[in-house]
Parts: structure tokens; sequence; C-alpha cells
């Protein structure tokens, strides 16, 4: 069963350049600058089709700009594709910025219910999680506090903490592993390990070849928004290395 296609999917963002001729200029010149904005365009993907099988673990490497992270956003439905399809099957938790649904007034318990609910619980899922996500998180000593008052690394413990415990069909992973200590990241890891073998599909992205290599079955390596090369990690990620060299 397919978990995640793209067919033909391209999508591009405007670029804005700076504006050199002054405000009245701008204004009496403004059908002509709208048009530049429309012409001059950066290409994040350009004509990307590929598939993921249910329960596989797809890696993506690439250099910055290549296309990765507005991958993620197209299957976790922030960004809608300008053109091509894209289906993703099943309950979708993406963990693109970890506490991105978290408000900083609200406590640590509040927003744990606030977050759950906005990734897809209902209320009574959420409160029947509670003590799990709080262990997990091992921030119970400061979950009655406000947000505000919370580091950066609690928020993100916080928000991983809170995904892992959604029971997710597809896993969607940009850049978060590194969170919290080095006790923790291995909480993470065994977390991600164990949706692993209960066949959660998951799309991983990540500069950390080795990540790639110890946790994903396939790799797809984007050059300027196309795929270079898609396959076996090991010859991918050999390719990626080679040619970054």
């Amino acid at each position: 069963m397919i978990a995640v296609r793209f067919e033909h999917v391209s999508k591009s963002y405007p670029i804005y350049s700076q504006i050199l001729s002054g405000l009245k200029a701008s204004l009496l010149n403004a059908p002509e600058i709208l048009q530049r904005f429309r012409r001059h365009r950066f290409m994040a993907l350009n004509d990307v089709s590929f598939e993921v099988e249910q329960g596989e673990s797809l890696g993506l490497i690439g250099a910055n700009g290549s296309g990765k992270s507005t991958t993620l956003a197209l299957m976790a439905g922030v960004l809608r594709a300008q053109a091509g399809v894209v289906e993703v099957c099943g309950r979708v938790c993406p963990l693109l910025e970890l506490g991105a649904g978290f408000h900083s007034e609200l406590s640590g318990r509040e927003n744990i219910l606030l977050n759950g609910i906005l990734l897809g619980l209902t209320r009574r899922e959420v409160l029947a999680r509670m003590d799990e996500i709080i262990a997990f998180s091992e921030l119970e000593p400061f979950l009655d506090q406000p947000m505000r008052t919370y580091s950066t690394g609690m928020v993100a413990r916080l928000g991983f903490s809170v995904a892992a415990h959604l029971e997710p069909e597809v896993l969607l992973i940009d850049e978060v592993l590194a969170v919290g200590d080095l006790r923790f990241q291995a909480k993470c890891r065994e977390r991600l390990e164990h949706f692993k073998k209960r066949r959660v599909t998951i799309v991983l992205v990540t500069h950390s070849l080795g990540e790639v290599r110890g946790f994903c079955e396939r790799v797809i390596w984007l050059r300027d928004g196309k795929i270079a090369a898609d396959g076996q990690p090991g010859s991918v990620i050999c390719r990626y290395e080679e040619a970054m060299a």
C-alpha cells in the first residue's frame, strides 16, 4: 500500500528584490513591479515524482535549499503544490517545528492539551495520554508554569513528548532529533525505533548522514529541486558525499 505519493510535483517561491527607486516610483510602476515578481521565482521542487510504501523509513538528504523541507511541508499539508499531485494516506504527525502550536501564556499542561488537539486528537484522547506525555518529557515540576518561562530545549522536549504519543500512521521529521541532553536524545531515538517496528511510515530530513544510514531503509537525494538519486542508503549517500567533496 502506498502511504505517500508525489506525481510531477512542482513548488516555487517569489524572489523579492529590493526596490531601489523609491516609494513614489514604485507606486507609479506597480504593474511592472508585480510582473517582475511573478517572473522571478525560486523553484524549490521541479517535477518531482516518487512513492513511499506504508511502513517504509525514507531519508531525504541534500544541501540547503535543495527542497527537503518543502517536500515535508507539502506532505504535512502546510504548503500546496503549484503543479502535480500530492497524496498522503493515514494520520499524519509532522515534527517540523517542535512547540510551534504552543501558547506562551498557557502552562505546560494546558499546552499539552492544546497541541494534542491541534495535531488531531480529541480532548478525551489527550487527557488519556496526559500522564504518559508528562512522564516522557521529564518536565513535571514545571508543568504548571507558563510556557514563556521555559527554555528552548524544554519547549522542544515537551513538543516531542506530545508528538511521540499521537499514534501516527505517517511521521514527518525535520531536523528535530537533537532534543535535550544525550539521555533524552536516546529516549527520542528509542521512540522512533518503536514507531519503525510498528511499521509507521517515517520520512526523515536531516544533515546527519549517520542518522540516515542507521535508521532509514531508503534515501532520496534532492539537488536543486530535483531527485538526483533514489535507492539504498549506502549507495545514495556515497554518491552525495562524492558530489559534495
